[in-house]
Formats: structure tokens, C-alpha cells, sequence
């Protein structure tokens, strides 16, 4: 019995202001892109069962355009693998804050989909000796998770955070409703484990898995692309398992446009006409066009007098070439003279001194202290970013300044 593995398909999601040309944004119509090739490829597979681990869309009121192209997507699923069984949870992105607010899932059972976005249930198939436990991304009492004793094939089907999965500092941005040790998760006692949230293809245990998401959606597209680099996983995708032969695959989804980070340079002692030229070799030596894509070039070292002096016409220009061009451009650190010494020395920075003062903060137990680090120097470049915004940001983003601000994160990964 074999199994098609989806999650976080994010259906709505929008960001950058370029449109198509029906007056749709541009990532929005990415991200419907890519599961239309999710499905096309789930159909040309022919699972017995597809499951979808929640984060359907990317808000819990989506818009009416992705609403039709995500009914309109497994209607198409359902009429081209009438035999299979396709099973949904709610993830936090689908589940309303208000009890009388109705979750927009329940639409899909009218296609004959299994959705679960309320108190979890076992759903129980006893002609294919299956037994499936959903569990939504809903805050109160979690259900005890435990597998069907008179089923042959017992699947765990929850959107959450699985404890230790997700770098602590990164948590908080997009926190699960649903966290779960290890111990409780239980992967051993399942057949399968199909999770979701958590962006990046991912195994928990042999048996337990994240899929992932199915485009760049959350608020750390860069994280993502570094962790995929440094796995070897080949970009958003899907996975298939069989049952019977412990069988397993990822499957990359195709997508529209490309991430290009391109190499990090020092600006230290450089002149403003020199980091034009270094910015002007890094895009024309990228390993593809910057055009129609979301490019990312960080700088250290530049001073903001330096930055106000750049080539802010060329800038612009790749701006217009790129769907987005993000010119991440970091101060360079302060040196003073190190208090209590009578020769000059370098005073720490402000993200050194926090880290020193986090790294002897008395903690309890249960905080683990590097990570603390981590998260307090996180707050730092996000705070330092936003203070930008009136000079070099006010000139090098197109106006998402919130999203330019979380994208300058180079560490962890997202969620959501």
C-alpha cells in the first residue's frame, strides 16, 4: 500500500509587489503553480492513499482565487484516483483563533476528502486494514497517540512541532500550536509518521517524517535554501512511502523561478565606487540570469554613509530585472577602547556584549543556553534592520521592509 505524503501547500500565500498579468501576485500564483505540479505528479504515481498534513492555505480567510484553485486542484485529484482515500488535517495557518469562525477546510468534504480541523479522530478504513490517527494543529488537551491495535497499517497523521525538529531561536517566529516529544510521538509503534509545519524534508525517525512545503513560503525562504544546500535535498517536494516495503522516496516539485543567494562579500576599507563594482561582478557571475528571479546579496562591513553613496540607479535596475533583489548590507562592528586599559583596544560590539551577558545569565534547566544565544543575536539584526529604514532601506527595498528585515536571518530555518 502505497502513500503520497504532502504538507504545507500554503495556497494564497503573496509577497513583493509584481503581479501577473490577470492582476494576481506573483508569488501567489507561484505557489499555486507548484501544487498544480504536486498534483499532476501525485495522479501520474497512482498512491492508495494521499494525505495532506495541514497549512492548506496561508491564511484562515483566504482569498477567493485560491480558495477555487485549490478546489478546483483536488477535485482533479479525486476524479482522476476515484479508488484512492485522501485524508487532511487543519495546520495553525488553517485554524481560526474564534470557536464560531468555521474553518474553510470543510469544503473539501464535499469532494469526499477526510478532513480533520477540530478534536482529532481515527479514521478507520477496515477493507484496506488501515487506520489512520489525524491530529489538527488545535490548541487544548492533545489526544493520547496511540496506534489501532486491530489494524494491520497504522498511520500518524499530525501537524505540529516534534521537540528537538525546529532550531529553538527560530520557534517563536511561527510557533505550532501542537509540541510534542519525542517519547510521545512514539514513531516506532506507527507504520508511517506524516508531519507537518515544519518546512524543510526532514526525517524524525526511519518511519517519521516532514515533507516540507511545496514552494519558499515562510519567513525564512534564505534559512531554508542554506539547510536544503547542506542536506543535499533537492529543493520542495513531496514524499512517497509504501507500507508494505518500508519503500521511500522525495519527490522535488518543480518551480517557477529560482532563490539565488549569491556569495557574501567584505566591504571593509572599500569606497563606495569599489562595492559598485564587487555588487555588479556578484550579478553578472551568478550562476544563472538574475531575471524573473528572487536574488539575495548580503555585504558586511559597509558603513551606512557608504551605502547612501552606491549606485542606487543600478540598484534599481536589478531590482527591475529580478522579481525581487534584496541588497542585505550589514554595519560593521564599533571599536573603542576596552574599558580599564590605558592602551587602545576594541570595545565589544553590542551583539557581543549580549551574547556575553546571555552566556552567564544564571538559566534553569531547561533552557538550553547557546540557543538563547541565538535568539537574543536574532532579535538584534532583525531590531538593527528595522532601524535602517529611513536611509539604505528606504532606497534598496520595494516597501516590504518586514519581510526584508526577517529575510536578513542567514540561520535556522522556517515553519509554519
Amino acid at each position: 500500500m502505497r502513500l503520497v505524503h504532502l504538507s504545507d501547500l500554503h495556497l494564497g500565500y503573496r509577497q513583493y509587489q509584481r503581479q501577473t498579468p490577470a492582476g494576481i501576485n506573483q508569488r501567489e500564483a507561484d505557489v499555486a503553480g507548484a501544487f498544480a505540479r504536486a498534483v499532476e505528479q501525485t495522479i501520474a504515481l497512482r498512491p492508495d492513499v494521499v494525505l495532506v498534513a495541514g497549512d492548506v492555505f496561508h491564511a484562515v480567510r483566504p482569498t477567493n482565487p485560491a480558495i477555487l484553485h485549490a478546489f478546483a486542484q483536488f477535485a482533479r485529484l479525486r476524479a482522476a484516483l476515484p479508488d484512492a482515500l485522501v485524508a487532511m488535517v487543519a495546520g495553525n495557518h488553517d485554524t481560526p483563533r474564534s470557536t464560531e469562525t468555521g474553518c474553510i477546510l470543510r469544503l473539501f468534504r464535499q469532494l469526499g476528502v477526510e478532513v480533520v480541523e477540530g478534536d482529532a479522530q481515527r479514521l478507520s478504513f477496515p477493507e484496506r486494514d488501515l487506520s489512520i490517527l489525524a491530529v489538527p494543529d488545535v490548541p487544548g488537551v492533545r489526544p493520547r497517540l496511540e496506534p489501532d491495535p486491530a489494524a494491520r497499517f497504522n498511520v500518524l497523521l499530525l501537524h505540529g512541532e516534534v521537540e528537538g525538529t525546529l532550531p529553538a531561536w527560530s520557534a517563536p517566529v511561527d510557533r505550532a500550536s501542537l509540541e510534542i516529544s519525542r517519547e510521545e510521538l512514539g514513531a516506532g509503534n506507527w507504520s508511517y509518521v506524516a508531519l507537518g509545519h515544519y518546512h524543510v524534508y526532514r526525517e524524525v525517525a526511519p518511519n517519521a517524517y516532514y515533507a516540507g512545503s511545496i514552494e519558499y513560503t515562510s519567513t525564512n525562504a534564505w534559512g531554508e535554501l542554506r539547510e536544503e544546500r547542506e542536506a543535499g535535498i533537492a529543493g520542495k517536494g513531496f514524499i512517497e512511502h509504501d507500507l508494505l516495503t518500508g519503500r521511500h522516496r522525495f519527490h522535488a516539485v518543480p518551480h517557477t523561478r529560482q532563490l539565488i543567494d549569491l556569495p557574501t562579500f567584505n566591504a571593509r576599507g572599500m569606497a563606495a565606487a569599489d562595492v559598485d563594482a564587487a555588487i555588479a561582478a556578484a550579478v553578472e557571475q551568478a550562476p544563472r540570469t538574475i531575471d524573473d528571479q528572487i536574488v539575495r546579496l548580503v555585504v558586511r562591513d559597509v558603513p551606512r554613509h557608504i551605502v547612501r553613496e552606491l549606485d542606487h540607479k543600478a540598484l534599481r535596475d536589478y531590482k527591475r530585472r529580478a522579481l525581487h533583489f534584496q541588497l542585505d548590507t550589514r554595519k560593521p562592528d564599533i571599536v573603542r577602547q576596552q574599558p580599564g586599559q590605558g592602551a587602545p583596544g576594541r570595545r565589544p560590539s553590542l551583539a557581543e556584549t549580549v551574547a556575553d551577558k546571555l552566556r552567564h545569565r544564571q538559566l534553569t534547566d531547561d533552557i538550553e543556553r547557546e540557543a538563547l544565544v541565538e535568539l537574543g543575536l536574532h532579535y538584534l539584526r532583525e531590531a538593527d534592520a528595522v532601524a535602517a529604514a529611513p536611509t539604505a532601506t528606504a532606497e534598496l527595498t520595494d516597501g516590504s521592509l518586514a519581510g526584508d528585515a526577517l529575510d536578513a536571518r542567514d540561520q535556522g530555518v522556517g515553519a509554519g
